[in-house]
């Protein structure tokens, strides 16, 4: 099956829609398409048949999309779908974990308890590639409860120098807090500077979340017509803003923000005014 997005599916994995509100919610407000879209992966859990459905694996933000934040109605939901299917519940906290959005884990920003969560790069800052894997009480207690052993491990897994690396980050996180920082003073700095440029032509929606943004661009506000791929609006914006100092990320149609945690005042208003800069300049030329 294809999903929302042209995806296919493999022979055992199902995709479901997406939370994007703002490209799939057509005259839903956010918290009607949150339910929406949640109670699509209740409508395939049970086309598959519960008891083939062993988990549901969602990112809280769906970041190489398009920092795709979802409607606040959207999370708990799935929770409590997946509860009454006795579905696992598994978040890819790999982008999300150690902060990213103003608490230590996006579960506890968007309501939900995961029963499993992966996490990558916020564990170190990324400054060496490092992973984990996170399990429940209750999944350990069956794994711990069986006579046979579970033989599991990767190559160079628990490596001392990466593990050192991020006990030490996690350590400065917590003694600079700069966890709570993000929640109380340059998250909703940060969030204020991007809403802001809501009112360019070009710019259709800006949505944050913590330090992570995506800044979606339309070419008709009205009806959130997108502008054709091929046109590279998105690059050309990237392009504007990097000649000025500052480095996003274009994917598709949407400008993606991911600021390290040290982000000051004066650092956020350089974003805004350099992408207020850039879509100037890419909207002249589109005029």
């Amino acid at each position: 099956m294809l999903d929302d997005f042209g995806l296919k599916a493999g022979k055992d994995v199902i995709h479901a829609m997406a939370p994007f509100w703002y490209r799939l919610g057509g005259d839903m407000t956010p918290d009607e398409f949150g339910l929406h879209a949640a109670r699509d992966i209740e409508r395939r859990i049970l086309e598959a048949g519960p008891e083939n459905v062993a988990a549901f694996w969602g990112e809280p933000i769906q970041g190489t999309l398009g920092a795709v934040i979802p409607p606040e109605t959207y999370w708990p939901e799935v929770e409590r779908i997946c509860r009454k299917h006795d579905v696992l519940l598994v978040a890819d906290e790999v982008v999300t974990g150690f902060g990213r959005t103003g608490n230590w884990f996006a579960q506890e920003t968007f309501g939900f308890k995961a029963d499993m969560m992966a996490l990558a790069k916020g564990l170190s800052s990324a400054y060496l590639p490092i992973s984990a894997a996170v399990i429940s009480d209750e999944i350990a207690g069956v794994i711990e409860g069986r006579e046979a052993v579970l033989q599991h491990g990767f190559t160079t897994s628990a490596h001392p120098v990466t593990a050192a690396v991020a006990l030490k980050n996690i350590e400065i996180l917590e003694r600079e807090n700069l966890v709570g920082q993000i929640a109380k003073d340059t998250g909703p700095r940060f969030k204020r500077t991007l809403k802001a440029l809501e009112d360019h032509p070009l710019v259709g929606e800006a949505r944050v979340s913590g330090l992570m943004a995506g800044i979606e661009l339309a070419k008709d506000k009205p009806t959130r017509e997108q502008y054709p791929l091929e046109l590279a609006i998105c690059e050309h914006v990237g392009q504007a803003c990097l000649m000025r100092g500052l480095i996003v990320r274009p994917v598709g149609n949407v400008l993606v923000l991911c600021p390290p945690f040290i982000l000051n005042h004066g650092e956020i208003d350089f974003i805004g005014k350099v992408l207020r800069e850039a879509l100037d300049d890419v909207q002249s030329r589109l005029d």
